[in-house]
């Protein structure tokens, strides 16, 4: 009854995407305040000079009362020095108030935007970063020092349902239960790190749990069983776009794996410079099974078919090189071409596959995937449902989410 009851609950266990009331309700949202383009304007248009920043009182009180609630995002008000504020506000003195002000809701408002946990916190990181450039930085400090902070800020949150479930879970999870609470919050940053529109039709790859889904229009149109890296081979997380689905695929064998195999029986194998290449042929002992997601990116991750079938059958499934391997990728291949590539369902994809012949076939239009790594994700009760962090990617995360507040509390012990 629990597996059942989880079942149902878990929202998109292939990826972070929420089904049912709950995401309706945040697209409504996502409808009413259209989220902030935080990528730099076009360069036709020259970045205005600097305007002097003038802060009112009551939109740095405005400012104090967002930090002091900023916990609900999951992160620390020490880290924005709000007793530091709350001097400035109280001194009277419009210069030092604006000297005060604007970093800090500069930082506020970065950190917001696109994660606080930066560097080497974000392990194996590979997506862009989220930036606000210099013209809209300038025009939300007008907006912001002239009373409109909340809405300025607000608009910078991440607005995908997970984000918000997330938030409701936090919410709902008591001051005490400090583990629960970590898992949370560093699920909630990852989020801050992702891109803010994700595409009307995307692929997620959620490592933690294994999954990969093809999402449209918020809603998954299909989820798979995944095999991702194993833990000394771990899968990055990483954005890229599919281009294409290759049938009967070569296997080009990685220098990494190349240089440890014992025979070479059933390959093509030359030199080429001085290093050894080995391609492996086309068929059913083909590593990459009879069918690849064309997904081109300087790591060389893709997702792929397998003859190791029986893998999908665990529950803990890391056993890759870093790619992932994809359950009924047939199935996943003709959904990912069906819309401009209608002829290629799944009956024409096995047709292609029996006459043996390599193919690549070009999706009419390419499609987003994020591979991402989320620990936790919410349901629609409020609850969430955790995935084995397989990799130890929580513990930097939750440490630098965590390095304010310990800052904080050693300097009132000292």
């Amino acid at each position: 009854m629990r597996h059942a009851r989880l079942s149902l609950l878990a929202i998109a266990l292939a990826s972070p995407t929420m089904p049912g009331a709950i995401q309706s309700a945040a697209l409504a949202q996502n409808a009413a305040q259209p989220p902030v383009n935080l990528l730099p304007p076009p360069p036709a248009t020259a970045t205005p000079a600097p305007v002097q920043i003038v802060w009112q009182r009551r939109a740095a009180e405005a400012l104090y009362q967002y930090i002091q609630a900023i916990g609900q995002e999951g992160l620390d008000p020490a880290i924005y020095n709000p007793d530091r504020l709350r001097a400035a506000i109280d001194s009277g003195d419009d210069v030092m108030l604006g000297a005060v002000a604007t970093p800090i809701f500069t930082r506020l408002a970065s950190d917001l935007a696109g994660g606080y946990v930066r560097g080497d916190s974000r392990v194996d990181w590979h997506m862009p970063m989220n930036t606000i450039d210099a013209a809209s930085q300038q025009a939300m400090l007008v907006r912001a020092s002239q009373g409109d902070v909340a809405a300025t800020l607000n608009a910078l949150l991440p607005t995908h349902p997970q984000y918000l479930g997330l938030k409701q879970a936090l919410a709902n999870t008591p001051p005490d239960d400090i583990a629960r609470r970590d898992i949370i919050r560093a699920n909630m940053e990852r989020w801050r790190w992702m891109p803010r529109d994700l595409g009307a039709r995307h692929v997620i790859v959620n490592v933690p749990a294994f999954t990969v889904a093809l999402v449209q229009d918020g809603r998954v149109v299909t989820r798979h069983r995944g095999v991702v890296g194993a833990r000394r081979t771990p899968t990055p997380q990483l954005s890229a776009r599919i281009s294409a689905v290759t049938v009967n695929p070569w296997w080009n064998v990685p220098q990494s794996i190349a240089s440890t195999m014992r025979s070479t029986a059933g390959y093509q194998v030359r030199e080429v410079n001085g290093t050894r290449l080995i391609r492996q042929p086309p068929g059913p002992r083909n590593a990459l099974g009879r069918l690849k997601i064309e997904m081109p990116n300087e790591w060389a991750i893709y997702l792929h078919d397998t003859p190791a079938q029986a893998l999908f059958d665990r529950p803990v499934r890391a056993f890759s090189h870093g790619c992932i391997r994809t359950q009924y990728v047939r199935d996943f291949a003709a959904d990912l071409l069906a819309p401009g590539n209608g002829q290629w369902d799944r009956a024409a994809i096995d047709a292609a596959i029996a006459r043996g012949d390599t193919r690549s076939i070009t999706l009419a239009q390419p499609v987003p995937v994020y591979i991402s790594y989320f620990t936790a994700a919410a349901t629609t009760d409020g609850n969430i449902v955790t995935y084995p962090d397989i990799y130890g990617r929580d513990a930097p995360v939750r440490q630098a989410l965590n390095r304010a507040s310990a800052a904080t509390q050693q300097a009132s012990r000292n």
